[in-house]
This record gives C-alpha cells, sequence and structure tokens, in this order.
C-alpha cells in the first residue's frame, strides 16, 4: 500500500463489479502467476468483522474464495490470477500489486 502510494501517489485497486475484477485479473495475468494485492482490508471494527476498501470507496462488490475472508487478524487481499477470487493473507507479504491512480 505504501509503496503504491508514495511511488505513484495512487492507492491499491479497488473492485467494484464482477466485469472490473475480470479485467484487472486478466491485466494480472499478462504480468505474473502470482495473486496481486487489491485494495480490500478485513479487520475487527467496533467490535466486528468488516472488509473495505484502502480508498474509502463504497463496498459494494465482493468475490471471496470459500472460507475467506479469514476474521483471525487484520488481512490484506489478493486477487487470483487463476480464478479471480479474492484470499485473505497477512499483509506483509511481499507480491505484485494493482495501484490506481
Amino acid at each position: 500500500q505504501r509503496y503504491c502510494q508514495d511511488v505513484y501517489r495512487g492507492k491499491l485497486a479497488s473492485v467494484h463489479s464482477a466485469s472490473r475484477n475480470e479485467e484487472l485479473q486478466k491485466l494480472a495475468r499478462t504480468y505474473t502467476f502470482h495473486a496481486p494485492w487489491i485494495g480490500a482490508v478485513t479487520s475487527r471494527r467496533a467490535g466486528q468483522w468488516e472488509s473495505y476498501w484502502e480508498d474509502s470507496s463504497p463496498w459494494n462488490f465482493a468475490n471471496w474464495a470459500p472460507t475467506h475472508p479469514f476474521h483471525i487478524f487484520t488481512t490484506c487481499t489478493t486477487l487470483s490470477t487463476r480464478d479471480g477470487l479474492w484470499r485473505s493473507r497477512a499483509c506483509f507479504q511481499l507480491r505484485p500489486f494493482i495501484c490506481q491512480y
């Protein structure tokens, strides 16, 4: 998140539709086999778990893989280049990312 902001003056991508999800999946697949970061974060707020976009845009679409998101600790989200599904991951992992600006 910080690299996207500091270098590109952007935010990790938010996804608000199935068509946008597919577009980003195809884009990522042209550059990497690794699932890149997108801007969804899941954390505990006011005593309950919720997912939100880093850019503060409305949470109006989700494409979670079965058993995701995790509700154990704050997680960031990857977009699978293989199936387009989202998975919770520990935020410190080094991965490719999709930055929007």
